[in-house]
């Protein structure tokens, strides 16, 4: 079974709650729960963390490297646009991850445009709601597959 860390940063602990013109009104236990359940279909085995702290969400990034952790997918919130000591953890530490958005960052604020993480990352999927985490769990489980790095031989 494949092991994906699922990484929620800032303010994401609100979904459901805070505008939910961008962000919808689907709670992130709610979200997290689906995404579970969508995973054990896939055979990947999804640990979750939401901090708003900036040095939990690298100790995670760090400890995937020892937790047998294939692939991460990361909604970094804000500190996608301020963050370089995350940047600095995912180069480390070498292990695969796309970035993800609920919001279309393109569209919004002028400083939401730039990304410390978007030119390490396989890829960014963002402006498709909810939906940007489930198409992230099934690239996840293919992008594993593509490199020979599926832990489940298929």
């Amino acid at each position: 079974m494949n092991n994906v860390l699922l990484i929620n940063g800032p303010n994401l602990n609100l979904l459901g709650i805070r505008e939910q013109n961008i962000y919808g009104n689907l709670s992130l236990e709610k979200l997290v729960n689906d995404l579970i359940n969508k995973s054990k279909d896939l055979n990947i085995n999804l640990n979750h963390i939401q901090s708003n702290s900036e040095s939990i969400i690298i100790n995670n990034i760090h400890n995937s490297k020892f937790n047998n952790i294939n692939f991460i997918i990361i909604n970094a919130g804000a500190f996608t646009h301020t963050s370089i000591a995350i940047r600095d953890a995912f180069l480390s530490v070498k292990i695969p991850f796309i970035e993800i958005h609920i919001s279309n960052i393109y569209s919004r604020d002028p400083f939401r445009k730039f990304s410390y993480l978007s030119d390490i990352a396989i890829g960014t999927i963002c402006g498709l709601g909810i939906s940007s985490y489930y198409f992230a769990i099934q690239f996840s489980k293919d992008f594993l597959i593509k490199n020979n790095l599926n832990k489940n031989n298929v």
